[in-house]
């Protein structure tokens, strides 16, 4: 058996209005394949590009290793010159990736290589973005902490994207307080004795190539799987319905700082609590007996 995935719709372009009207209105994710074809970055980036622009930086490094208690919210697990890291995707598959690296802050000289689409959405100018995987390296499934709308650009490569909507939470092992499911959940063959809602859950799938976009709609859970090295650039807007802005407020305002108030109070034992609950809420939800 294997999940419940639809294939998500593509389109080689589209207009400002279509967009509107088909996915942004009704919230479906869609993928925009030809989007990127006049920006310099369609030809110009890949990852010797990136090594010769950036590679002296210092960059932090996430792998997928269990969330502890005594780590803080998106700390970097490990350092290395971009250059050192260019040269291990190039060479081997690595857990390693980069995360949220803001190249407006971080290498400028990007900014003039890529495009804010006009495509109905207010874009946030100050925030673009990039994402770097190795071969075979996962993201865990998780959604964003500010329910944005998402554009989300992959170059040099391919990457798989599983989406669900928010609507799916109750089936996906959701971790309290917190953006996760449960990280020992392996999405890209799971376990469905061990996680038996998640035959219920209903998503979408692609994969990626070099200049693709997929829109991902506020709030959508995403896993995604590096099938070879690459990197991606996510363009965010503002939750556009009032009920997410709320969830977004409430996320950076009261959550995380909650939830790292109790790893310094209780440590492990919080991690391991919210683990649990994550499995008993989900089984008592959907009246599942193991």
């Amino acid at each position: 058996m294997a999940l419940q995935l639809d294939q998500i719709p593509r389109v080689s372009t589209i207009s400002k209005a279509d967009f509107v009207k088909n996915y942004l209105k009704p919230q479906r994710p869609v993928v925009i394949e030809k989007l990127t074809e006049d920006w310099p970055a369609y030809n110009k980036w890949n990852l010797e590009y990136i090594k010769e622009l950036a590679g002296d930086q210092t960059v932090p490094l996430y792998d997928d290793r269990p969330v502890k208690h005594d780590e803080g919210f998106n700390q970097a697990h490990a350092e290395m010159k971009m250059s050192e890291y260019i040269e291990l995707l190039q060479r081997e598959p690595t857990n390693y990736r980069i995360f949220l690296y803001n190249i407006m802050k971080e290498v400028p000289a990007l900014q003039t290589d890529f495009k804010f689409p006009k495509l109905g959405l207010r874009l946030i100018k100050g925030l673009p973005m990039m994402f770097f995987g190795g071969t075979d390296s996962k993201v865990f499934m998780h959604f964003d902490i500010d329910f944005t709308n998402i554009l989300h650009f992959h170059f040099h490569g391919k990457k798989r994207c599983v989406i669900y909507p928010p609507d799916q939470s109750k089936y996906l092992y959701r971790v309290p307080h917190s953006l996760i499911s449960r990280e020992d959940i392996d999405f890209t063959n799971p376990d469905f004795e061990q996680w038996p809602a998640l035959k219920q859950a209903k998503g979408y799938v692609c994969e990626l190539n070099h200049g693709e976009m997929l829109y991902m709609p506020e709030g959508y859970w995403h896993f995604m799987h590096y099938l070879s090295p690459g990197f991606s650039i996510s363009l965010r807007s503002y939750p556009r319905k009032i009920k997410n802005l709320g969830k977004a407020l409430y996320n950076l305002l009261f959550m995380r700082h909650y939830d790292n108030f109790m790893r310094k109070r209780k440590g492990q034992d919080w991690i391991d609590y919210k683990n649990e609950q994550a499995i008993i809420r989900t089984h008592d939800r959907l009246s599942i007996k193991k």
